[in-house]
């Protein structure tokens, strides 16, 4: 583990092959690589190009310069336009434990928040337990059953939270 601080900021077009490699890394260590995952968006060759729109950002997480982890928000494909999506939020084990997280997220909930965004919806797996346990100590709550249509019926865990409420 380095002892070099880790920046957050936002995605630029440089990051797009670090992102996908990331992205392609991590998903298989929680068994995230066949069918109805998001490993297999298209949006993973080109996340600075897919995050550009209006009310899209994705942030990455570097240290010493090389990206070590990422997440961003987007609007809910297939639903309520007030309803975003915490997408593709992922860390090399490196980077893992020491707070990138919770920072990485506070940050997507806070521009979720800016863009108008009244609750964030995030889709991830039994498997990623240490995800879990964050996403509920900021307030995230389990939902029964997915919304929208993401396409990841990989996915069996499913949260949301009221973004109208402070944030804890």
């Amino acid at each position: 583990m380095s002892n070099e601080t880790l920046n957050l900021r936002p995605i630029q077009p440089q990051d797009d092959a670090a992102v996908a490699a990331l992205i392609r890394t991590v998903m298989p260590e929680f068994g995230a690589d066949g069918p109805g995952f998001a490993i297999h968006d298209a949006e993973v060759a080109a996340m600075s190009a897919a995050y550009a729109s209006p009310r899209h950002a994705y942030f990455v997480v570097e240290r010493a310069g090389r990206v070590v982890g990422g997440g961003g928000i987007a609007p809910l494909q297939g639903g309520d336009p007030g309803v975003c999506e915490l997408r593709k939020m992922y860390f090399l084990p490196e980077a893992r434990g020491q707070g990138a997280g919770e920072r990485l997220l506070r940050q997507c909930l806070a521009f979720a928040r800016e863009a108008g965004f009244q609750r964030c919806y995030l889709e991830t797996l039994s498997a990623m337990k240490q995800a879990q346990k964050l996403y509920q100590r900021l307030g995230f709550e389990r939902l029964s059953a997915p919304l929208g249509n993401t396409g990841h019926f990989g996915c069996n865990h499913f949260y949301a939270l009221d973004l109208t409420k402070p944030a804890p």
